[in-house]
C-alpha cells in the first residue's frame, strides 16, 4: 500500500468507478469527481498528492483545452501538486504541450492497471521527493532565522571591536578565506555569522561544523558525504556539508584540532574546491565560501610540526584576532545591558537596569570565560532576580583579587568598590589616564576627580 492519496477528476461515472476500485487497493485514500469546477473545494478540505485529470469534459470536445486550463489552475494553487493527465485522443503535439504546461506525466484511456499503477508509483515518489525538498527549505528558513536572531549584530564600542568592524566591513563582500582566532568565549561564531550576513552570499547557507566534537572516523563521511554501501550502515547516497553548503558559507569551527592525516584531506579539498563522497571515485565541484576559527596557537603548531603550513596560508587569507573581555572594559556595561534586556524579554521578566554595586562587580570581574561567560553569568542573575534591578548578590560572581592581594567583594561599600575599580584601571593602562578613563566610561575630568577624591 503506498501512503499517498489520489484525486480523480472525469466526467464518465464507469471511469471514475473503474479508477475507484483498482487505485484503492493500492493507495491510502482514492476521492473522485466529476466536475473540475469542484477542485478548490477538494482540494482545501483534502491532503491530495497525485490528481489523475481528463482533458476533456464537455459532449464532442476532444482537443484538450479544457484539461490544459485545469491543469494551469491546480498548479496556481500549489506548483508542487503532481498531476496526470487522461484522455481517450491520443495526441502527440497535445501531449507535449501538457508537459510543458506542468504534467508529470500523460495516459491514455482504456488504460492498462499495470501501466496506470506503474504512472501513479512514479509520481507518488516524486510527490514525496518534493515534499521532502519543501520541508528541508523550510527548515533551512527557519534555521537562518534562528541564527539572524541569535547573532543579531556585534555589540561594542571598544577600540578592538571599532578596529574589528572596519575589517569585516571590507572584507565580508569578497570571498577570501577568513581565520578567527580568539580564547573561548570571545565570540568567534558571532564574528563569522555576521562576515556570512554581510557576504554576497548572505541569501544562501551559513553552515556550522564544529570540528572538536566530530568524530575522527566520521570526518570524511560528515564533511565530505558517502556512497550507498560505502560501509555497513550506508543505506543510501548522502551528500556531506561541504554540498550542503553550496552558493553558502561553510564556517570549520576548532580548525586546530584537526589530526595531520585530516588536515592533508581537507587540503586537498580546498585546493581543488572538489570533494569525492566515501565509496565514490567522482569528484563534484563545490562552490563555498571558507571560514575557519580556533582558540590554538597555529603558528606555534606549525614551527612544532603539528599543523600543515600549506593548510595554514590555504585558510588565512584575512585574520581576525579577537580579544578577550578584559581587553574590552569599556564594552562589559554594553554586553551586560544587552544580555539583560534580551533574557528579560525570554523570561518575562520585568528587569531594566543593574544596581551601581552589581555594575561594580561586573567591571571588576577578570571574565576568564569571556563574553559566553558574561552572557551566562546575566541569563542566571534575571533568572534569580526578585526585584526589578539586578543586585551583586544576584550575579553570585566570586571574589577578585587585585594589585597587593585586595579582594573585592559584594558587602564592600560602593565607594570602596570605585577606588579599587580606578586603582585597577589606572595600574593595568601604566597610568595612561586616557585608556584608564575610557575603560571606565568616564571622562578625563571626571577620572582626575576620582584620583584626587581618593588619594591615588
Amino acid at each position: 500500500m503506498i501512503d499517498a492519496n489520489v484525486l480523480v477528476i472525469d466526467d464518465d461515472d464507469d471511469i471514475l468507478l473503474s479508477a475507484r476500485l483498482f487505485l484503492k487497493q493500492h493507495f491510502s485514500q482514492v476521492i473522485t469527481c466529476k466536475s473540475p469546477k469542484e477542485i478548490n473545494v477538494l482540494l482545501s478540505h483534502n491532503e491530495v498528492d497525485l490528481i489523475l485529470l481528463d482533458m476533456n469534459y464537455q459532449k464532442g470536445a476532444s482537443d484538450g483545452r479544457e484539461g490544459l486550463y485545469w491543469l494551469e489552475h491546480i498548479l496556481s494553487i500549489d506548483k508542487d501538486y503532481v498531476v496526470i493527465l487522461m484522455t481517450a485522443y491520443g495526441n502527440v503535439e497535445l501531449a507535449v504541450q501538457a508537459i510543458k504546461k506542468g504534467a508529470t506525466d500523460f495516459i491514455l484511456k482504456p488504460w492498462e492497471n499495470e501501466k496506470l499503477f506503474a504512472t501513479l508509483s512514479s509520481a507518488s515518489r516524486l510527490r514525496q521527493s518534493n515534499k521532502k525538498v519543501k520541508k528541508l527549505e523550510k527548515i533551512h528558513s527557519s534555521l537562518q532565522k534562528d541564527q539572524a536572531r541569535q547573532f543579531d549584530h556585534i555589540v561594542g564600542n571598544s577600540e578592538p571591536i571599532k578596529h574589528l568592524q572596519n575589517t569585516l566591513i571590507k572584507v565580508a563582500p569578497t570571498d577570501a578565506n577568513v581565520l578567527i582566532l580568539g580564547e573561548n568565549g570571545t565570540g568567534k561564531q558571532v564574528f563569522a555569522y555576521e562576515l556570512h550576513k554581510h557576504s554576497l552570499r548572505k541569501n544562501a547557507i551559513f553552515m556550522h561544523v564544529d570540528l572538536g566534537s566530530l568524530n575522527e572516523n566520521l570526518f570524511e563521511s560528515e564533511l565530505f558525504g558517502y556512497a550507498k554501501g560505502a560501509f555497513t550502515d550506508a543505506k543510501e547516497d548522502k551528500p556531506g556539508r561541504f554540498e550542503l553548503a553550496e552558493g553558502g558559507t561553510i564556517f570549520l569551527d576548532e580548525i586546530g584540532n584537526l589530526s595531520q592525516p585530516l588536515q592533508a584531506k581537507l587540503l586537498s579539498v580546498l585546493q581543488n574546491r572538489t570533494v569525492t563522497r566515501l565509496g565514490e571515485s567522482k569528484e563534484r565541484k563545490v562552490n563555498i565560501r571558507l571560514i575557519t576559527a580556533t582558540n590554538m596557537p597555529l603558528n606555534e603548531m606549525v614551527a612544532k610540526g603539528t599543523f600543515r603550513q600549506d593548510l595554514l596560508f590555504r585558510i588565512n587569507t584575512v585574520e581576525l584576532l579577537l580579544p578577550g573581555l578584559a581587553q574590552r572594559g569599556e564594552d562589559i556595561t554594553l554586553l551586560a545591558n544587552h544580555f539583560l534586556h534580551s533574557f528579560s524579554t525570554k523570561y518575562h521578566k520585568n528587569l531594566y537596569k543593574f544596581e551601581a554595586k552589581a555594575e561594580m562587580l561586573l567591571l571588576g570581574y577578570h571574565w576568564p570565560g569571556n563574553v559566553r561567560e558574561l552572557q551566562h553569568v546575566i541569563e542566571r542573575a534575571v533568572i534569580m532576580a526578585d526585584g526589578m534591578e539586578i543586585s551583586a548578590h544576584d550575579l553570585q560572581l566570586s571574589p577578585q583579587k587585585f594589585g597587593g592581594g585586595t579582594v573585592i567583594q559584594p558587602e564592600m561599600g560602593l565607594e570602596e568598590m570605585e577606588k579599587l575599580m580606578v586603582q585597577k584601571a589606572i595600574d593595568k593602562h601604566k597610568g595612561n589616564i586616557s585608556r584608564a578613563a575610557l575603560e571606565l566610561g568616564l571622562t578625563r575630568a571626571a577620572l582626575y576627580r576620582r584620583i584626587e577624591k581618593f588619594d591615588l
